[in-house]
Order: C-alpha cells, then structure tokens, then sequence
C-alpha cells in the first residue's frame, strides 16, 4: 500500500505544507510506535514529538488507528519488501535487505507493530494478516516462475520456500535489531537464495 501522494516533491502553495505537515507527523508517529508500540504510544506523545498541537495532528488523522494504518503505509512506501525482477531475483532481495538497513527506525516500528498484531483487536492486525498473505504469495509464484526457466533447484517446493522468506526475513531483521546490527541480514538472505537457485552463469562456467 502506499500514502496518496501526501510528501512528494512538485506539489506547491497550500498543498506542499499540507504533504510536509503530514510528513512530519508520520515521522513523529514512526518514533513513538516504534519505541513505545501502538498502543502504549499516545496521540499527544507524537503530536508533541512533531511540535504542534493535538487538534492539529487530529485534522489531519482524525483517530489514532488511521494514524497507525497511514504509518503503516508510509513504511511501506519508503521500505518496500517484494520480490522485484524475476530475471534478477536474489540481487534484489538483497538490495532491499540492504536498503532496509538505512532505515532502522522503520524495521523496528515493523516489528514492534508485527508483535501487538497478533492480538484479534489490534488495528494493525488486517494489515499484517493481508501483508503476509501477499507476500507468500508473491515469493511462491516468483519461485514458479524460475522454476519453469530451470533457475528452482531440483526437489524445491515452490509453496513451501516462498514463506519460508518471508519468515527468515522478518526473523533475521529482528536478530539484527537485537544484536545492535551485528547480524548480516542481506547475507543471510543471500546465502537461503543460494541453497534453492541454481546461478546460471555458475552451472555454464
């Protein structure tokens, strides 16, 4: 999912503060939940963090779980997790692993977020039931697909390794988290990839 264009350059007048005041109230949202969690994390905690006023922050997000779902967009807009060029499948996982390595506040606001939403009532709980269900099935069907092109080494269950990226990703991201970025999330990923794609500049060499 992704923000309406609510921070994109070329907007001007009214318009242009409207996407930056929505910006940095998102950034302020991002720190608060991302340390505290959604629902230890006030409205006037990132309303202050922003520097303005809550009626303010509440005419652009009028409760505190649209400000969580636009969060939760505006991660995704600026962290992206999906399987990109199939002709090019592991170097851009790892690229994006990469990336996501630039934005620590935002892997941790993910996390965090990803734990309370295994409550029936969190607000958050939709968006990371249908997260995960797309991103299986993205990395299954981009496995189905180098399957056909001889890429998936034999005995490869195309429906089994797709989530299984899923989750040594989200699994990989937290240990890096924890370890203070001691653990080498792109490598890891890359080392999975290796074990299940056959390299076709490598078979020909």
């Amino acid at each position: 999912m992704h923000i309406k264009s609510t921070a994109r350059g070329g907007t001007r007048g009214p318009y242009a503060k409207t996407a930056a005041r929505r910006r940095e109230i998102l950034e302020a949202a991002v720190a608060v939940f991302g340390s505290k969690g959604y629902s230890a994390g006030s409205i006037q905690e990132v309303a202050d963090r922003a520097g303005i006023a809550q009626t303010t922050l509440l005419h652009h997000f009028p409760t505190k779980a649209q400000l969580l779902v636009a969060v939760l967009e505006y991660r995704d807009e600026v962290s992206p997790n999906t399987p990109g060029t199939r002709e090019h499948f592991t170097e851009v996982v790892v690229q994006q692993a990469e990336n996501n390595e630039g934005v620590p506040h935002l892997i941790e606001l993910y996390s965090v977020l990803c734990g309370e939403a295994t409550t029936q009532d969190h607000p958050a709980r939709e968006y990371f039931v249908k997260r995960f269900q797309r991103l299986r099935g993205e990395y299954s069907n981009e496995l189905r697909y180098l399957a056909s092109t001889g890429r998936l080494r034999p005995g490869i269950d195309p429906d089994i390794a797709g989530p299984t990226i899923v989750a040594l990703w989200d699994g990989i991201q937290t240990q890096w988290l924890l370890s203070s970025g001691n653990v080498n999330v792109p490598q890891t990923l890359k080392a999975y990839l290796d074990l299940i794609l056959i390299n076709p500049e490598k078979s020909s060499a």
